[in-house]
């Protein structure tokens, strides 16, 4: 564990981390046979998102998701139709949230913290999706990274979050099932939290910075962020 004082606010990612992006399986298998074919989608959605801001350039992350159910269509020779990509967007504003998500939260927020989302998802009108999962009361803000046109682990994410909550971003800590994420956060001088959700791993390689937090269920993580506290 880092020397770094406990965070007063903790600022979760939303898709994987908070939502089950798992829910859209039934549609990969319907397209492609495979329900591993939602990880590969998923990953090249976080590469080309990446790849943009790398490349000073933006595209919300809605459209970048259809262009990339495309892209991988045409690799793997896939006819996508209308009703297809109309089903990709319902799937991705109804995502549930996972069993262990409101118990965590809970307790988060019965210790006193503040918590907030960082998504790299474009906002969106009422019912938002977290609205819709039952958990958005949790939160004292939700933010979205197309308010500075860079999508995470651009530093300016979360140096946004911590501007906007008048606090520094050592401050922050961030809660991800994406080391990715993490490594970003942490990059940027907020504390990391690693959930380790299925298909998410460490990343053994040289500086490479380890989480300040670790688990794989949110439940254990958020008392080891108590336990900090105390």
């Amino acid at each position: 564990m880092s020397a770094q004082p406990s965070p007063s606010i903790v600022v979760f990612d939303v898709n994987e981390t908070l939502l089950d992006i798992d829910t859209l399986s039934p549609l990969f298998i319907r397209l492609f046979g495979d329900e591993l074919m939602l990880r590969e989608w998923f990953a090249q959605l976080v590469l080309y998102s990446q790849t943009m801001t790398l490349s000073g350039l933006y595209t919300p992350f809605g459209e970048l998701g259809v262009g990339a159910l495309q892209m991988t269509a045409d690799i793997h020779q896939v006819t996508l139709t209308d009703d297809d990509i109309t089903e990709l967007k319902t799937l991705m504003g109804k995502m549930p949230a996972h069993p262990d998500v409101i118990p965590a939260l809970t307790k988060l927020r019965d210790a006193g913290f503040r918590l907030a989302t960082l998504t790299n998802s474009a906002s969106s009108t009422s019912p938002t999706p977290l609205e819709k999962a039952g958990i958005s009361q949790f939160f004292e803000q939700q933010f979205s990274i197309e308010a500075v046109g860079k999508f995470k682990p651009a530093p300016e994410t979360y140096q946004m979050v911590a501007k906007e909550m008048s606090v520094e971003t050592s401050e922050l800590c961030l809660i991800a099932s994406h080391l990715w994420d993490a490594i970003g956060a942490q990059a940027a001088g907020c504390q990391g939290a690693f959930l380790k959700r299925p298909y998410n791993a460490m990343l053994p390689a040289s500086n490479v910075p380890t989480p300040n937090f670790m688990a794989s269920d949110l439940v254990t993580l958020a008392e080891q962020i108590i336990l900090k506290q105390n």
